[in-house]
């Protein structure tokens, strides 16, 4: 049974539209709390983070609201890093985290991102039982008065998270001798993303650190990597960083002004933690994943696996498998070893502590040739075109076009109304040929 509200990766949607407004916040918040506070007796808590969307405003208090009348003690760190709050679950021992954001979309969406007492998000299992009390008369669900939530404001999430991210690294670790540009979205992490950066010792640039309620994502983060690949150019910085709306993307420029994708950054992380032997099993990628990496990989020795798209399908690969490494060319990128859920500035850290020695970031992502590929985002009112007749037709006359010379993947996003057609093979006239062949049959 397909899912009425979870997507890929939580809820989302176009603000004050279907899912996302107050009246269903309340709702989330009352489902949530409930199903939650069923798991453990003795504590009853929920911290809630966010991005810096304008409708954080509107939708946060509705869902204070539905969690404090199911009983939930609730406690509100405003910005925050979607792992940031994933880790401070854990730490404060939380029945539950939810992060109000709409990620790498547009100001005029919004969503949710829950997670639970392991600060691991939730399984389809849980979310489905999270829908049917959504879809339960309210009154079903309201606590006595006596058992109402209290809700208190802390401040210091930005800094209790500085702290987690620079205990997973020697405290010596410093970087005195690098210049960093960072873009960091006008989203979550505009406040910590340069505060961690200087605590270490950089000079850094920053951009993208102004948030203004509407401008998260607009023309810059990491799905806008021409912006990073610009400021790390101008400032001649050593390594450019640029972080998506709610900070668990990243995509990284060298200091040759060229932009580093995920595959390239987890194929440098696998091959330096093989050679340090922190690795574990292997690594999971995903059905986007460049066929380029899947090659680095054989040749190196190294296992790999491909989930669905998603982080969350990643790490459950990549528990079910014993692997410590995974993720997605988009950037969002897991590090077992310290994280539960992608994280951008992590995975920063781990970069830039490569470097402390001298090592040029041009030198470290030198690793692996990548397979042409090209990928189509079609906007559409109703993903299930996918399934008419004529784009079936299409999707296989285009496979049988490219057979054994590539490889193509059509499918609907988790996260916007869009189709993405994505096709890769050394063959170039065939790239555009497949995807065109696909693309007619929708627009």
């Amino acid at each position: 049974m397909s899912k009425k509200y979870f997507g890929t990766d939580g809820i989302r949607g176009k603000v004050n539209q279907d899912k996302i407004n107050g009246e269903m916040f309340f709702k989330f918040g009352l489902a949530a709390g409930t199903y939650f506070k069923n798991l453990k007796k003795n504590k009853q808590t929920a911290i809630i983070a966010k991005d810096t969307r304008l409708s954080g405003y509107t939708l946060e208090p509705a869902l204070v609201s539905g969690l404090a009348s199911a009983g939930m003690h609730v406690f509100t760190f405003g910005p925050l890093p979607t792992n940031g709050l994933a880790m401070l679950t854990k730490k404060m021992k939380a029945n539950m985290g939810i992060m109000i954001t709409a990620s790498h979309n547009q100001y005029y969406d919004n969503g949710l991102k829950l997670f639970g007492p392991d600060g691991l998000k939730l399984s389809d299992k849980i979310e489905k039982k999270i829908e049917k009390l959504i879809d339960t008369k309210i009154i079903n669900n309201l606590s006595e008065a006596k058992n109402l939530g209290r809700v208190k404001r802390l401040e210091d999430g930005t800094d209790k998270y500085i702290e987690i991210l620079k205990k997973n690294f020697p405290s010596s670790f410093s970087l005195k001798r690098l210049s960093i540009a960072i873009d960091c979205a006008n989203g979550a992490a505009y406040k910590a993303g340069p505060k961690l950066l200087r605590s270490l010792g950089a000079v850094v640039y920053e951009t993208g650190t102004v948030p203004n309620g509407l401008n998260i994502n607009y023309n810059c983060g990491s799905t806008y990597p021409n912006k990073i690949k610009n400021l790390t150019k101008k400032t001649k910085a050593d390594i450019g960083i640029s972080l998506d709306g709610d900070a668990d993307r990243i995509i990284i420029c060298d200091e040759r002004s060229n932009v580093i994708d995920g595959d390239k950054i987890i194929a440098m992380l696998a091959e330096r933690w093989k050679r340090k032997k922190i690795l574990k099993g292997g690594v999971v990628g995903t059905l986007m994943s460049n066929y380029g990496l899947e090659n680095f990989f054989k040749i190196n020795k190294i296992k790999f696996l491909r989930s669905n798209v998603g982080d969350r399908y990643v790490k459950e690969m990549m528990k079910k498998n014993k692997f410590n490494l995974g993720g997605e060319q988009s950037g969002h990128i897991i590090l077992g070893k310290f994280a539960t859920t992608g994280d951008g500035l992590l995975v920063a850290l781990e970069v830039l502590f490569s470097m402390r020695k001298g090592k040029k970031a041009s030198e470290l992502f030198n690793n692996f040739k990548p397979t042409p590929q090209l990928l189509e985002n079609i906007n559409v009112e109703d993903k299930s075109i996918i399934d008419t007749p004529k784009c079936r037709k299409a999707i296989r006359f285009a496979n049988k076009i490219i057979k054994s010379n590539g490889r193509m993947l059509v499918r609907r996003s988790g996260t916007e109304s869009k189709i993405r057609i994505m096709c890769e093979t050394e063959n170039k006239a065939l790239l555009n040929k497949c995807v065109n062949i696909v693309k007619r049959s929708i627009v």
